[in-house]
């Protein structure tokens, strides 16, 4: 389905390797998000090279903004169709992944993508401000990731409450990230967070790409993550 080659090439230009094994479970990945995706609605992207730059490349590309330690703890939140989690699973098979969704039906196409290729995935039907609350869940992780739409102020409120003290935060944004990161700065402090750095990269198709790592300096105070519609009329601004 993709080209394996132009994956192990364009991921070897980032700073990433990739051996043809890898490459195939990517393969084989595609196949199956292309097949569900005639089911359910699971991606707008769907040409082979668009899976391999939009959302192959672009979920590896955490993996190059941070040293991320042997056997880490990773929760995805809002993890949609696996991304960035599953690539990255690919990428480092030591990392322990958790898959959170508010969506069951996505949850079984992950479930048949992680017994596919093999990747033992914690899977957790849950919204994100619940989850952040439960014990089992809250500052268990090394780090959390999301790549979403959402503002960086809403993002923190969602994904830091899963971060345990020194792990961290990885947004997957856009290009220019200073205004959002400055109209964000409260929410990521109330967090417990600090932004640590901004990531730069270019995609293949000339899209820039910043990943955002937000650090975990403190413990997330008890009374977050509110209630979604809290978030949205009451931001941390």
């Amino acid at each position: 389905m993709i080209d394996q080659g132009y994956l192990r090439e364009e991921a070897a230009k980032l700073g990433l390797s990739l051996s043809p094994e890898q490459t195939a479970r990517f393969d084989r990945y595609a196949q199956l998000l292309v097949e569900w995706n005639e089911r359910m609605n699971l991606t707008a992207i769907t040409q082979p090279e668009e899976i391999v730059v939009k959302h192959f490349l672009d979920s590896l590309i955490p993996a190059l903004a941070v040293p991320i330690p042997q056997g880490a703890s990773l929760v995805d939140v809002g993890t949609g169709a696996g991304f960035p989690a599953l690539p990255l699973a690919i990428l480092r098979p030591d990392l322990r992944i958790t898959l959170l969704d508010s969506l069951n039906k996505r949850l079984i196409f992950l479930e048949e993508v992680c017994r596919e290729l093999e990747i033992p995935a914690r899977r957790v039907h849950a919204r994100a401000e619940e989850a952040g609350r439960r014990p089992p869940l809250r500052e268990q992780f090394d780090l959390a990731t999301a790549r979403a739409v959402a503002h960086l102020r809403e993002l923190s409120e969602y994904c830091l409450p899963f971060v345990k003290v020194g792990g961290a935060f990885l947004a997957l944004k856009g290009g220019q990230m200073e205004e959002e990161q400055r109209e964000a700065a409260r929410a990521v402090a109330v967090m417990g967070g600090k932004v640590e750095r901004a990531f730069p990269a270019v995609l293949p198709d000339g899209s820039a790409r910043t990943i955002l790592v937000v650090r975990k300096e403190s413990h997330t105070p008890p009374k977050y993550p509110r209630p979604s519609a809290k978030i949205a009329k009451q931001p941390l601004a």
